[in-house]
């Protein structure tokens, strides 16, 4: 390979640890980080810079520990903590993220009835998520907000969230649960957990049983 081609190596190398630094996602910062590192180790074999090259195997194989206890189901905690209406933490948690909650879910506003299920998503005893839903008289649950913190955003907090670990929806006899569709994000991240068009109340939504809901 050119000396030419090689420096193009090295520049995709540094463009990938560069853009390891904007995600906000952990395991994106991880997974990025880990494609920049590997570039950077075969630039420094290209160009027979051996110190280069045993600097970015090192950096590989910590990318590669860690994204191995991210991807891992048995390192980390999750449990629930549901909320009192006028709990003074997740009116500071709503009013903190309000942006990103705006972006995701566009006109959303928080007005606490008595027939609300509002619970923190834990993890590792962290809050990642919060969930707020309406429990409807068919023993329905309409989706409200369902936010996770942007560094959690790797699908776990979900998978435990819509499971019968939570003990949100099955352990009280809820086992359909539908949103009405937000952002282009909001109806992905839906379509990637398994819900499905349907319509609810006259109006658009999606919609899944808990049993067709990943794992």
């Amino acid at each position: 390979m050119s000396f030419a081609a090689a420096e193009l190596v090295g520049y995709l190398g540094s463009a990938l640890i560069v853009l390891s630094l904007t995600r906000t996602s952990i395991l994106q910062l991880r997974l990025v980080g880990l494609a920049g590192s590997f570039t950077f180790f075969v630039y420094g074999f290209l160009i027979r810079a051996y110190p280069i090259v045993i600097v970015n195997l090192v950096i590989v194989m910590v990318h590669l520990f860690f994204l191995r206890q991210l991807l891992s189901k048995t390192t980390e905690f999750f449990t629930t903590l549901e909320l009192n209406a006028d709990s003074r933490y997740l009116g500071h948690f709503l009013r903190f993220h309000a942006s990103d909650i705006e972006n995701h879910q566009p006109g959303f506003v928080y007005e606490p009835r008595d027939d609300q299920v509002r619970a923190f998503i834990l993890r590792d005893m962290v809050p990642a998520g919060l969930f707020i839903g309406r429990a409807c008289i068919d023993d329905s649950v309409e989706v409200e907000l369902d936010y996770v913190v942007p560094q959690y955003r790797d699908f776990k907090v979900a998978e435990f969230l819509y499971s019968d670990r939570s003990g949100l929806f099955a352990d009280k006899g809820r086992r359909r649960i539908w949103a009405r569709p937000g952002s282009g994000d909001h109806v992905r991240y839906f379509g990637r957990l398994g819900f499905e068009p349907a319509t609810v109340e006259g109006q658009p939504a999606l919609m899944a049983d808990l049993d067709s809901v990943i794992r």
